[in-house]
């Protein structure tokens, strides 16, 4: 239930960005307003406290993000309060924005290995995912976990590719007791 009213409350913003023209704008505010709420403890609890009216939250939204961030996203974040949504804000956020990515041909790659790779190898991943999707942008999220022994593994939405080493001898393992002696 959650999931369907994140996507209805994204789905109605993005329809209005791309109207005004204005998802890249939305997104940049997004990504602000998502670092406010993860980085300012005492505005996320003020948020979700049970015993602060509703009124006071949405002036004190008002206050601080009018003329920060466009009139629409205070409205969202308004109508939010007022429909005791506000536990979904994340969610909601994360729906639009990947939303305005989709729309502007922006993917997000999870780039998993197993040591730290140079700028220029960077450089190569992105542009052979460039290459293969899509997409015109690539934003790569870099992180290394030893136990892939080796490779990388990608994820893109609901994608997976995975050349690890780990992966190889886990399939070469389940081959081999799989054989019948």
């Amino acid at each position: 239930m959650a999931k369907l009213i994140s996507k209805i409350y994204a789905q109605a913003l993005f329809e209005l960005a791309v109207e005004e023209n204005k998802t890249l704008l939305f997104l940049e505010e997004i990504t602000g307003l998502l670092d406010v709420i993860h980085t300012n403890t005492e505005f996320k609890q003020f948020m979700n406290h049970p015993k602060i009216p509703k009124e006071d939250k949405i002036k004190v939204v008002e206050n601080v993000f009018t003329g920060r961030i466009d009139k629409e996203l205070t409205g969202l974040l308004v109508t939010i309060i007022e429909k005791d949504r506000y536990t979904e804000i994340e969610s909601i956020l994360f729906e639009l924005i990947a939303s305005i990515k989709e729309y502007n041909h922006i993917g997000t790659a999870n780039v998993t290995t197993a040591v730290t790779l140079s700028d220029k190898e960077k450089k190569d991943i992105e542009n052979r995912l460039l290459a293969t999707t899509k997409y015109k942008t690539i934003e790569c999220i870099y992180d290394v976990d030893k136990d892939l022994i080796g490779g990388m593994v990608i994820r893109m939405g609901d994608r997976v590719v995975d050349s690890s080493i780990r992966t190889k001898l886990s399939k070469l393992e389940r081959e081999l007791m799989a054989i019948q002696l």
